[in-house]
Formats: structure tokens, C-alpha cells, sequence
């Protein structure tokens, strides 16, 4: 795992120390002596991670990182504040200028790379998210990541505490309740279902259990896909790096030693809650984009680009199960005459009430799609061409039992012609067999409209 990582300290000694450390572990390094030059150095998107001196003249550290944070193109670049202060109150207020980190000079080597090395993978993680979002649509960075403001405008985060001893849960406890909504379980199996069966924001781990790994539990969260992403927290004792280092490498987000300041802890929730909720947000952007790239935003089916890439993958399976497959082809008659008559926005109600019923008409399994204009295509597996028959009738019957609203208390009688075509041997691709059904149709219409025809040859 490598990472650019910049190295923020006004005294060339301290950057050289870190930076001989960094490049042993083959991270690609620069660095900066100001907060200024870090800054620009950031907005230029080629840094992995900051490590950021406070004591820094003109602007300090706390400084630097607020702006970070503040901007929406660099605010998703952790920042480990390196730093001779050692107070916790120095920590609290690092983390909430949005540090994802606060390390203590002299810095121990073994928390040092590891911390290094957890913050790489979720930031691989997030600049993946960024890019699968930016490349579709314009989302809105800068409304999604505000380290100021409280969480998520104010909602209160779930989180769970597996903790075996009554004493320590309660006095963590009383630190956590005004901040968020906390469940407490005391056996970790049972915690770890706990939490992969709840929704929670973060999940914090004793690491003291009486004759249990707790390490067992965070990689079991790890390994499983709901909570793949969750954040974790260990609450470690003092000396045990070697416990900590393995809790980081096996994706452990961060980590609170004993005896756990309150503030110290309520300010790291915050920053895994608020990185949660980023990365849930561009997650939530980039499957709505793909969701609205292959739906028709009209009727709110399956669109032509979807259609043509899953149709192909049913007719494989069909062919190599060597089960039936058909296709029904449907054109609302006459709709330009609706369009002309009772103007776009009749049509696109009839297109919608369309769509409803077509859908009330259909199996779980059959998939619908807008082909285009008034004409719809449904994909029936496993379908024979009796039952592709029966269905297609049962489609033309409900279309034509009842008036179609127009949305301005008038309705029109409206029907539907319908071509039927399924699987033969000699159909060689899914092209042969919508080709088919689309002659169906052209034949359905031909003979007078609201028919089915069915093509089995």
C-alpha cells in the first residue's frame, strides 16, 4: 500500500525525521513549512494524507485544518495533527477543527504507520466514491461534508457498545448520552449481532474482555457486507500498541485509551460519524444516478439501455438452461392522435396510467421497459407461448376496460395492439427474438389495433 503523503512542520529537522520514517515504508513523500504552502499543495489533488505540526507561525495547525475541512475539495483528505502538545484538551480541540487524528511527539512508530495505513484505505475508499459520483452528475460536495456543524443537521447517531464490564460501559455511558442514542451490550457475540442487525453510526469495542478476542468481533463486522463500512472504535489500555496496531490493520477505524476522556471520546464519534455519513451520502448519489440512468423518468420503468443489456443476459440463461423465453411487444393505438388532440401533457398521463397497468398485469420475474415513445417491451422468463398469450390478452383487456384520466377531468378510451414472439431453436441472439415479436406487432396493428398477435415463427 503506498500514499503521497505531506509533511506540514516549520522545523527541517522534524520534516526530514518523519520523512526518512515514510519513505522506509516506500510512502511517496513532500512536504511544506507553513500552512499556507500546505493549502495550495492540497488543492492541487495529489495528496493521500497531511501530517500537520500545530505550533506553525502565521497560520497553526488548528488554522490549517479548519480550511481543509472548510473547502469541499480538499475536505475529504484526512489530516493527522503531529504535534509536541500533549494535553487533552489540545487533542479535543484538533478534532473538532476536523483532524481525523492526533499524535503526540516523540510519535511511536508501530501507531504511526498504522494509523498511516488505515487512513490510506478509507481514503482509496471515499476518492472511489468521489469518482464513481463525478463522473455521472454534479452532487453537491460542499453540502455533504461540514465538520463544524453538528451531525447530519442535527440528527442524533445510533451507536452500540459492546463493553463486559457494567463500571466501564456506565462511565462511557455518561459521556455519550447527550450526543447520541446508545444501546450497551455486555457479551460480544451477541454484540456483534447487535450490530449487524441494527443501523448503527458507529460501533465501540472493549478491548478488555475477561475470555474473549475482542479483535474476533471486529473482524467479524469487517468480513461481513452490512457492516463492511461501519465505523469502529476500539477503547484500548495504555502500552497496548501491539493490540492497537492489529485493530488498525484489520480495518478498525479508530482508537480511545483509558481512562477515556469524555470530550476526547464524544469528538472522535463525531469525526467517524461524519466520515460515515459522507461516504453514505456519495454511495446513496452514485446508486441513484445509476438508477436513474437506466429508468424512464416518465412512467418509471426499465429504459432501452437497460433493456438491451439484461435482455441479453436472460436469452443466455434461457439458452443454456434450455428453458422458454418471450417477448411481448406493445404500442398504444393511435397516441399521436392524443398528442394532436389533447395536447403533451394528455400523453403523458395516458403514458403513465399505461405503465401502472402493464405493471399490475405482470409477474415479479417479467421485466417491462420503455422501448421508446407510446412502445413498451416485457421480457417474460421461463414464459411458454401459451402463457405469453394468456398474459398479453390479460394486458390488452386492461387497458381497454376502463377510460384512461387525462388530468383534466377528461378521460379517452384508450386500447393497445401487442406482438408475441417466443424462443426458437433458430433464434440466434436476443435481436432474432425481439424482431419477431416486433413483426407481431406490426401485424396486430395492421389487422385493425387493439389485438394480440402472436408470432411463432
Amino acid at each position: 500500500m503506498t500514499a503521497r503523503i505531506l509533511v506540514v512542520d516549520d522545523i527541517p529537522a522534524n520534516v526530514k525525521l518523519l520523512e526518512a520514517r515514510l519513505l522506509a515504508e516506500y510512502f511517496e513523500v513532500f512536504s511544506a513549512s507553513n500552512g499556507a504552502d500546505a493549502l495550495a499543495a492540497c488543492e492541487k489533488g495529489n495528496i493521500d494524507i497531511v501530517l500537520l505540526d500545530v505550533m506553525m507561525p502565521l497560520m497553526d495547525g488548528f488554522e490549517t485544518c479548519r480550511r481543509l475541512k472548510d473547502d469541499p475539495a480538499t475536505a475529504h483528505i484526512p489530516v493527522v495533527m503531529v504535534t509536541a502538545l500533549d494535553q487533552p484538551e489540545d487533542r479535543i480541540r484538533g478534532l473538532e477543527a476536523g483532524a481525523d487524528d492526533f499524535l503526540t511527539k516523540p510519535v511511536n512508530d508501530l501507531q504511526l504507520m498504522t494509523r498511516i495505513k488505515s487512513l490510506v484505505r478509507l481514503k482509496n475508499l471515499t476518492d472511489e466514491l468521489r469518482l464513481r459520483a463525478a463522473t455521472t452528475r454534479d452532487i453537491g460536495l460542499e453540502t455533504l461534508l461540514r465538520p463544524h456543524a453538528r451531525l447530519d443537521g442535527g440528527a442524533r447517531p445510533h451507536v452500540l457498545l459492546i463493553d463486559d464490564r457494567p463500571a466501564s460501559a456506565e462511565r462511557i455511558a455518561r459521556g455519550l448520552r447527550r450526543e447520541c442514542e446508545l444501546d450497551i451490550i455486555a457479551d460480544p457475540q451477541a454484540g456483534f449481532f447487535r450490530a449487524a442487525e441494527g443501523l448503527y453510526d458507529c460501533v465501540l469495542i472493549s478491548a478488555s474482555f475477561a475470555d474473549f478476542d475482542p479483535l474476533r468481533v471486529c473482524s467479524q463486522l469487517r468480513s461481513l457486507d452490512r457492516t463492511r463500512f461501519l465505523p469502529i472504535m476500539l477503547i484500548a489500555d495504555e502500552g497496548d500498541d501491539e493490540r492497537i496496531a492489529r485493530a488498525l490493520d484489520l480495518g478498525v477505524n479508530d482508537y480511545i485509551l483509558r481512562p477515556v476522556d469524555a470530550l476526547e471520546l464524544v469528538a472522535r464519534l463525531r469525526t467517524q460519524v461524519r466520515r460515515k455519513r459522507y461516504n453514505d451520502r456519495l454511495r446513496a448519489s452514485v446508486s441513484e444516478t445509476i438508477e436513474m440512468a437506466v429508468t424512464d423518468g416518465l412512467t418509471g420503468l426499465h429504459n432501452r439501455r437497460y433493456l438491451d443489456a439484461h435482455t441479453k443476459v436472460l436469452f443466455d440463461r434461457a439458452v443454456t438452461r434450455g428453458r422458454p423465453m418471450s417477448v411481448l411487444m406493445t404500442d398504444v393505438d393511435r397516441f399521436k392522435v392524443v398528442n394532436d388532440t389533447y395536447g403533451h401533457d394528455c400523453g403523458d398521463h395516458v403514458l403513465r396510467e399505461f405503465a401502472r397497468r402493464l405493471r399490475r398485469n405482470l409477474r415479479g420475474i417479467d421485466l417491462a421497459c420503455r422501448y421508446g415513445g407510446e412502445e413498451f417491451v416485457v421480457v417474460m422468463p421461463d414464459t411458454d407461448a401459451q402463457v405469453a398469450g394468456v398474459v398479453a390478452e390479460r394486458i390488452r383487456g386492461a387497458i381497454a376496460g376502463a377510460p384512461f384520466d387525462c388530468g383534466s377531468n377528461e378521460s379517452l378510451e384508450v386500447t393497445v395492439s401487442v406482438g408475441v414472439a417466443t424462443m426458437l431453436p433458430s433464434d440466434l441472439s436476443v435481436d432474432d427474438l425481439v424482431k419477431r415479436a416486433d413483426m407481431a406487432l406490426y401485424q396486430a396493428k395492421s389487422a385493425g389495433r387493439n389485438r394480440v398477435v402472436s408470432n411463432a415463427a
